[in-house]
């Protein structure tokens, strides 16, 4: 039996290069992670990671402290038996649940406690984080779930039986783990790059491997955003696969030219947060009028909720829902279960640089049956992890270390 004894959390905050994180609305980046410590009456502990961009993230630490106190003494196995009930007690503490409720603060600091629960599940069975998941039955893995206020759409038994129909079919998607899950490149055209960076280093992501990138649009003209895109096109040809990401610049209005700019001068694979992400009417008639240009959205949604109504609207055909901006595995296995009921792709944004996304696509792939499509690399805090994602020809190689693969190395920094 393993019971958590302690909770401590940190403040972990990292300097970028400059030019590094640079998008359209954050000018100023400092990739930053509340950072969840559960230590144990064994050897094992859990470390949990919410992503911020630093002014406030001692804010996050702070709600950790009071939201997790419930966890002390808790038997681990008992605890993850049935973690969607202790997900949902966690997320409406009747207090706190009105500074949220499950958005914010309160929900980036709900994300960290759950990583660290899963971490130290893993780690307690000795296996990486896919392993565990693939282990568990389809009932375990809903009981993983809390699926209050989405029962309209996936009650609990038709989540059973999704994951149950898939049984037969997992040998078939076993040899991902062989080949690795493809990823792609978004490091190649942060916006404030010149436009010569931006073509060296999208020539650099193909010759690393990569056969998809991304790029930072979203500026008050959109002519510069369709411009550099033609270049990144002509740079890397019509072959590779080229999103560009607007993190939510435009207005509707602005946004409707744009798109319709970008899509008839690069044909993007995809277009990202256009605009506000809490505008569903807005991205549904977007995604009506640049048909069949796909809009993704999810790395500003918190919660299932708003992915439900989303998903409802076929406002987004790509799901990039984050583990470290809803609430943690759990709530990320309830979204990416949505999507597949709804036909919808997931590709998760990877505020964690995709170390437990890395985990996550693949339980996707081979148990939920989601396509492996590729998974976003952003390399700039690879140094900062014991144990970092290994991205070779531009291929996750699959993990081999017991746990989610988010502990960080002595050098991370915390704020003076």
């Amino acid at each position: 039996m393993t019971h958590i004894t302690r909770i401590t959390t940190q403040d972990a905050r990292f300097p970028l290069e400059p030019g590094e994180g640079v998008d359209a609305i954050h000018s100023n980046p400092v990739y930053s992670y509340a950072v969840t410590h559960l230590t144990t009456d064994s050897p094992h502990a859990g470390v949990g990671l919410a992503f911020t961009l630093g002014a406030g993230n001692n804010l996050v630490c702070q709600a950790i402290d009071m939201m997790a106190a419930p966890l002390i003494g808790r038997d681990l196995d008992e605890l993850m038996s049935d973690f969607g009930s202790v997900c949902r007690s966690l997320a409406d503490e009747p207090q706190l649940r009105w500074l949220g409720p499950h958005k914010g603060v309160v929900q980036l600091a709900l994300s960290s406690i759950v990583n660290g629960c899963f971490d130290l599940w893993a780690k307690s069975r000795g296996v990486p984080l896919w392993r565990l998941l693939l282990d568990l039955s389809p009932r375990e893995i809903v009981a993983l779930m809390d699926l209050s206020y989405v029962e309209d759409v996936l009650p609990a038994e038709e989540a059973v039986r999704m994951l149950e129909d898939e049984l037969p079919r997992r040998d078939a998607r076993l040899p991902i783990l062989d080949r690795g899950y493809p990823g792609y490149d978004t490091s190649v055209g942060w916006f404030s790059y010149s436009d010569q960076q931006i073509v060296d280093n999208a020539k650099r992501a193909v010759d690393f491997g990569f056969d998809a990138m991304k790029l930072k649009v979203g500026s008050p003209d959109p002519a510069r955003d369709i411009a550099r895109a033609a270049l990144v096109r002509q740079a890397v040809g019509d072959k590779a696969r080229l999103m560009v990401d607007a993190n939510q610049a435009w207005s509707l209005d602005v946004a409707m030219d744009a798109c319709r700019g970008l899509r008839d001068s690069v044909n993007p694979f995809w277009i990202e947060e256009p605009t506000h992400p809490d505008d569903i009417l807005g991205h549904q008639k977007l995604a009506q009028a640049i048909a069949p240009t796909p809009i993704a959205i999810g790395e500003h949604i918190p919660h299932r909720v708003l992915f439900k109504n989303v998903m409802q609207a076929r406002a987004a055909t790509y799901i990039q829902v984050d583990a470290v901006r809803v609430a943690g595995v759990s709530e990320f296995l309830t979204v990416s279960l949505m999507a597949r009921k709804f036909g919808l792709t997931v590709a998760p944004h990877v505020g964690d640089m995709g170390q437990i996304h890395q985990h996550l696509v693949l339980f996707n792939h081979i148990a939920m049956g989601h396509d492996a499509l590729f998974l976003e690399y952003i390399p700039h805090l690879q140094k900062y992890f014991r144990e970092p994602a290994q991205i070779v020809e531009g291929v996750y190689l699959t993990p081999t270390p017991p746990g989610a693969s988010t502990a960080l190395t002595a050098t991370a920094t915390s704020p003076a």
